[in-house]
């Protein structure tokens, strides 16, 4: 799949007038099947991976009529409730790429949102920027957004959306204007709005519990953020409310570097502008390091430079082979909080918008309490005792409590999204 680029993609689709097509797991032959026979290679791919495919119960693709904007939706477990997660606006270099993290997000949002206890599955949207056009410009995004919504509408529920990188609120409400399935609407829509304020805060809270399983705290500590974006800079502000000695921070977009800077000129930060696929800064002489921007950073490469002793951060499926490099952490000694157990309150955030709002709203705040049983700094702790006791790495033993919460059914709805799935596939979704 390295090798096919996603225009040959985007051709081979046009070539057999392909607008839309899925991929959908059957139990019973333990294989995903493809909508369209031509895209069997695709499939084949699919099968044969042992990194990231885990029985997703389905993916879903659309190719825009415009800008030729290659749309998926990607449904790993929905046993707990809808497939839920944020819509990404990425470039790929090749179809592995985009395959791959698709998969990944949506296993991540899976093992997110069982541990946080939310009755959503697991699922995550991913968008193709296509780089003929400006990614910018406000008419591109209003057409490739609107028509995501219309994409999701066209799934009837199986998959909920809302925020992720190279996506706004603004983004949102476009969507909002096609389908009713979505989350982290506009505040003046009557949504949440953006997530990345607390998505911070529980960021936070999980560096805060890995420091105490040392008996430590943030006071004095230098700590390393990568990606400087939505999440990022509310998460430096809060550092430095906790007394840190210094933040070292980068991101590959000068305009947000800049106004980073701005915002913190009276601090102790250091700021850089670095190129796309720099990740010299996980290497830095610091006390912890924060991945906040793309995901598989943690990886050969990076893992035996890492100075750190903490590893906690927003950023999405750090681990670029998590059995792999989990251990490689593991047996070096360092702490790694597992980011679907930090990042939840995003999803946290927004999951329930349909309920209305109250002012500190205890269904949120509670994941960030330390004494919430299941709130994000015992359960960190949960973890990092638990590894120790089993000298297991920290991400296995996450994942093995996510995959057994991710396997209860919803108490009042069941298995639906996948009854919704096969009912897909009978009609054959696609050819409408």
């Amino acid at each position: 799949m390295k090798n096919i680029s996603i225009p040959e993609l985007i051709k081979i689709l046009k070539e057999y007038d392909i607008k839309r097509f899925c991929f959908v797991y059957n139990r019973q032959t333990e294989k995903v099947e493809p909508s369209h026979k031509e895209l069997q290679f695709l499939a084949d791919f699919i099968n044969s991976d042992k990194c990231d495919f885990e029985e997703h119960e389905a993916m879903f693709f659309q190719l825009t009529d415009k800008y030729d904007v290659l749309q998926g939706a990607f449904v790993h477990r929905t046993k707990r409730g809808q497939a839920a997660g944020g819509v990404r606006f990425w470039q790929y270099e090749n179809v592995e790429e985009f395959l791959r993290d698709g998969m990944r997000l949506a296993k991540g949002m899976t093992h997110k949102n069982a541990l946080a206890g939310l009755w959503w599955g697991g699922g995550k949207g991913v968008m193709i920027h296509n780089t003929d056009f400006n990614k910018q410009d406000k008419g591109y995004r209003e057409y490739v957004y609107t028509e995501y919504g219309k994409f999701l509408t066209r799934l009837k529920g199986c998959y909920v959306t809302a925020e992720d990188v190279g996506t706004s609120v603004e983004d949102m409400a476009n969507i909002y204007k096609s389908t009713r399935f979505t989350t982290c609407i506009p505040e003046s829509l009557g949504g949440s709005g953006n997530p990345s304020e607390p998505t911070s805060r529980g960021v936070l809270a999980g560096m805060e519990a890995a420091l105490a399983f040392r008996g430590e705290t943030l006071e004095g500590k230098t700590v390393a953020v990568q990606g400087m974006g939505h999440v990022a800079e509310p998460l430096i502000g809060h550092l430095f409310n906790k007394n840190v000695k210094k933040v070292i921070a980068a991101d590959i977009n000068p305009d947000i570097v800049n106004s980073v800077k701005e915002k913190f000129t009276d601090k102790n930060l250091e700021a850089r502008l670095v190129e796309k696929g720099d990740n010299s800064i996980l290497s830095e002489d610091c006390d912890i390091i924060a991945p906040c921007a793309v995901g598989a950073t943690l990886n050969d490469k990076t893992i035996p430079s890492i100075k750190a002793g903490i590893i906690c951060g927003a950023a999405n499926n750090q681990l670029e082979n998590p059995e792999k490099h989990d251990k490689m952490i593991f047996d070096r000694g360092i702490i790694y909080v597992p980011d679907f157990l930090t990042n939840r309150m995003g999803i946290v955030n927004c999951a329930n918008e349909q309920y209305g709002y109250v002012d500190n709203d205890e269904f949120i705040e509670r994941h960030l309490q330390k004494d919430w049983k299941h709130g994000v700094y015992q359960t960190t702790l949960s973890v990092l005792q638990e590894s120790q006791k089993t000298e297991k790495p920290t991400s296995k033993v996450a994942v093995k409590q996510a995959a057994e919460m991710s396997m209860r059914e919803h108490p009042i709805f069941g298995h639906r999204s996948l009854k919704i799935i096969q009912s897909l596939v009978k009609n054959k979704w696609y050819e409408n």
